[in-house]
Order: C-alpha cells, then structure tokens, then sequence
C-alpha cells in the first residue's frame, strides 16, 4: 500500500489579487444596463460580452507589470531648462542607435515639405511642394521609392499599411503602391488640400478647397459620401482617433465636427477670433489643442466642449501634433517647441525647442519611439524627444517588426473586422448598449400590420391534465368552450357605447325641439 502524503492547503487561494490603478488604465466604457427578463438570449449574450470584457481588463492588468520598457523624460541638471539643451547635446549623451535617430536630409530644390509616419512607426512618406514624393525605411535609412510627379504636391499619407500610399496633387487624387507605381486615379476627389486616414473603417477622409469634405473606402474603392460644408476653403484639418470624428478648422473661428452619417456638423465651436490654422486631438479623444490668427493656442476639453488653457504665442503656431504620451509640439515660423502637460496646470515655459533650417511647413510625431519629424522649406529633420512615443506596442495592432507574411495575414484579419461607416459617432459606447425604444416602436408597427399584439398573454390557459386530457386537440376544444366568455364582454362593451351615443343624440333633439318651440319677440314682425 503507498501511503498518502499529507497536502499543505495554499495560503494564497484564488487568482492574484489586481491592483485597482490597473484595471482603470484598461477600463473600456462605462457597463450598459441589462435588457429586461422577457428577452433572455439578449440578456445572456450581454452577460457574456461583459464577463469577457472583464476577463480581459484584468489580464491586461496583469501582464502590464511584466511590460519591459518605461517612458522617460528629458532632466536637466540644477537650474537648467531642459529647453536651453540642443539635440546635438542629447546626441553625444545618448547611445549610438538612439543618436542616429537624430539627422537631417537636405532638400532644398523641391521643398516646403509635408510627412507622415506609418500607423507602426517604422516607414516615413515625405511630400514636397513642388513635386517630389519619397518614401523610405527610416531607421535602417533604405529608400523605398523617389519619384517627382510633376505637379504641386498638397498632402501625403499612408493608407492602412506601408504598401500603399495617397498623394493630394494639384487637380486629384492619386495612389500609389511602395515602388511608385500609381494604381489608381481619382477624379472624384479634386483640389484636395488635407487628407486623414481612419485605420479600424479603412476609410479615407479629404478636405478640398472647394469645400467639400469627402469619404473614400480604400478597401472596395468607392466613394462613401461627400458633404458640402458650406464653409469656404477647407486646409485644416484633425482625426480623432477615438471615435473617427473629423475635425475641420474654419477661417471664421470655428471648429466643426463631422461623421459621414450626416450632411450637418455635429458638433460647432467658436474657438478664434480670427482663422483657425491648425487643430490636433490627443488619442483618447479627450482633449483638442487649436491655434489661430489671434496667435493664441487653446486647449478644449471635448466632452464637456470647454477651454482649459489659453496660450499666447508671440508668432502663433502654424503646424501642431500630440504624441501618444500628451507632449504637444508647436511650429512658429523656423522655430519648433515641444510642450509637456498643456491641459494641466498652465505651461510657462517649453519643454525642448529647436531651430529648423526653414520655415516649417509640417510636424508629425513618430508612434512608439521618442522621435519628432520637422518638414520644412530646406528638407526634413528627425529630432529626438524624449518620453514622447509609448514604450509598449501591441503586436497584434501595430507591430514595427513584422515580416511581410504577418503584414498580409494582419491586413486580412483587419478587412474581416472593418468597422462600416454607419458606426461612426461621437460616443462609441452607444454600440453596447439596447436601444429600447426602437424595439418598442417596431413592435407597435407590427400591432398595426397584423391587427392583435403576438406577444400578448392568452386571457384563459387550460389547466394541464394528465392521462392524455391535455393534447392540442383537447386543449382548443376546451379554449372555445370558454370563447364565448370573452364575446360577451366585446358584445356588452359595444352596446354600451351604441347606448351612450343614442342618449346624447336624443338629448341634442330634444334641446333643438325646445329652442324651436319657444317664442321670440321677433315674431309679430312675421308675416
């Protein structure tokens, strides 16, 4: 016979305990209410929708603390402005692969620039005023294609991955692959001047000077819909990436915000006495940063639609960009500023500066790495930011080390799980939520089509019995025994009101024969 080892009871039952902090860091949305009983397969998809979302805000929070980088911040030594240190300075102190990420390209021929980073940080597309389009591995610094399309260059950006890629030339629109083959001429979208990309509806989106805003599907190629703003010359222009709101900047002040669902804006902000030059949006979709003519830069609270801050600028800033971590860059003429916690308690000072070799024409924060790109009128520059870039990718989303192979099967999970355009609103939270209204308005509609109401409770249920007594047959037969019951008081509910309405009938007539007999003084004139 073995003998049994006695076990030793676990100290420590159940899961590991999760931090409160770390589930709000993951926390999505706030839980919607459960559908009434009645609707049971509802209420159980709900509960199960729910618990999985919770199983995952807590495995979330777990492997947080395994995360092996952290963000950083750039600290000067006593008395010292972190502003005051020059990228040069940054770059001697710093490690060689991190110091290359500081560098200049000289392109002075075909410039003012605009770029663009790829959604995984890894691929730069630059534009040049006067023609010039590139597009290249910056971090290995190998050149992917250059080509010079012969015509003014307004805008460029990536579409939902680094094999393709749109040009807003001076009459259309055009696509081209990673080579510089164009694919695709779209003469529907001319004059384009500004031009957004929404990763999750591979939607994108275009304001042309002509003052429509327009929605192209890249995935199928066809034009989505195309709103006439009313609002002039349309060359600013925003994303949210929270909820794929598009934010247009006005010459008259206003902020606009805009879904392809409606021909109206939804929401309209006077935010600048003067112009409106350039508008940014954090990624939580929590704050938006605008500056105008009147040289001040403002910082809105989106929810609440309100101010928070209010900056002035001496110049006013012309290009603006948020990063992943909240530092806010400025452009002012040759000048870049870099400033940390806008929204906060009010910035006096800039975080970093740096002096462009031209006049800036386009700021773009790289995502996950601590790297700013300047276009200006003398070509390109890289600079190194500190704590700007989230440390930690998720490789399922945007991964900057991917093979091509997962790159293709990533491009088709993202087409199956494409979000359609009807979805698109301000509070994306409405989607998990029942909308009992509706419900009930097509349940009245079908009242009215079928002439009784399917889901109303039977006034007599028979009573089961055994031995076979409780068959359909037996069980009608005995439902029209009763029938009559319920004819009787339809039958006695309308002789009622065919009394009720005899009484009133005759108490009219016999007002009217009153009136009739009596006399009036009139009479004696009567022949």
């Amino acid at each position: 016979m073995f003998n049994s080892i006695p076990q030793k009871s676990d100290p420590f039952p159940g899961s590991a305990p999760v931090p409160e902090e770390k589930l709000k860091k993951f926390r999505r949305g706030v839980k919607g209410e459960l559908p009434p009983r009645p609707q049971y397969k509802l209420r159980d998809v709900v509960i199960r929708s729910e618990a999985a979302s919770d199983l995952a805000q807590k495995q979330n929070a777990r492997y947080d603390l395994m995360l092996p980088e952290d963000a950083g911040f750039l600290e000067g030594d006593e008395d010292e402005d972190t502003c005051t240190i020059s990228q040069d300075d940054i770059v001697d102190a710093v490690d060689i692969t991190a110091g290359a990420k500081y560098f200049n390209l000289t392109l002075s021929q075909f410039g003012p620039y605009r770029l663009d980073y790829s959604k995984t940080g890894r691929h730069l597309l630059l534009g040049g005023r006067r023609g010039h389009v590139t597009c290249l591995d910056w971090q290995s610094k190998q050149l992917m294609c250059e080509m010079n399309v012969m015509e003014t260059v307004n805008d460029v950006k990536w579409l939902h991955s680094e094999a393709l890629f749109a040009v807003a030339q001076k009459k259309w629109l055009y696509i081209y692959d990673n080579k510089g083959i164009e694919l695709h001429c779209i003469r529907k979208f001319n004059d384009v001047l500004r031009m957004q990309f929404l990763p999750y509806h591979f939607l994108l989106a275009t304001a042309s000077a002509t003052g429509f805003l327009q929605y192209l599907d890249v995935s199928v190629g066809k034009e989505v819909v195309a709103i006439c703003t009313k609002a002039g010359r349309l060359d600013v222009m925003a994303h949210n990436p929270h909820n794929a709101i598009i934010h247009l900047g006005h010459s008259n002040g206003t902020v606009t915000l805009w879904t392809p669902n409606q021909r109206e804006p939804l929401v309209k902000m006077l935010c600048h006495q003067g112009g409106v030059r350039s508008v940014a949006v954090d990624k939580t979709g929590t704050y938006m940063v605008t500056s105008g003519m009147d040289k001040k830069l403002k910082v809105y609270d989106i929810r609440a639609y309100r101010p928070l801050q209010s900056y002035f600028l001496p110049a006013g800033a012309s290009c603006l960009s948020l990063s992943q971590r909240g530092l806010l860059s400025a452009a002012t003429g040759d000048i870049v500023q870099v400033y940390r916690d806008v929204w906060g308690i009010p910035v006096t000072k800039p975080y970093m500066a740096h002096r462009a070799k031209g006049s800036v024409w386009g700021v773009h924060f790289c995502p996950f790495e601590d790297v700013l790109g300047v276009g200006h009128g003398e070509g390109f520059t890289s600079m190194v930011v500190p704590g700007a870039g989230e440390p930690n990718f998720d490789g399922l989303d945007a991964n900057p080390y991917r093979s091509a192979k997962q790159r293709q099967e990533w491009e088709v999970k993202a087409l199956l799980e494409k979000i359609q355009p009807e979805l698109i609103g301000l509070d994306p939270s409405q989607l998990s939520q029942v909308d009992h209204s509706t419900w009930e308005q097509r349940h009245e509609d079908r009242v009215q089509v079928l002439g009784f109401d399917p889901l109303a409770k039977e006034k007599f249920t028979p009573r089961l019995k055994t031995k076979g007594r409780s068959s359909s047959g037996k069980v009608e037969k005995r439902k029209k025994q009763v029938a009559h019951e319920d004819q009787r008081d339809v039958i006695r509910q309308t002789v009622e009101d065919r009394m009720k309405i005899d009484k009133e009938r005759k108490e009219k007539e016999k007002k009217k024969a009153a009136a009739a007999g009596q006399k009036s003084a009139l009479d004696r004139f009567r022949k």
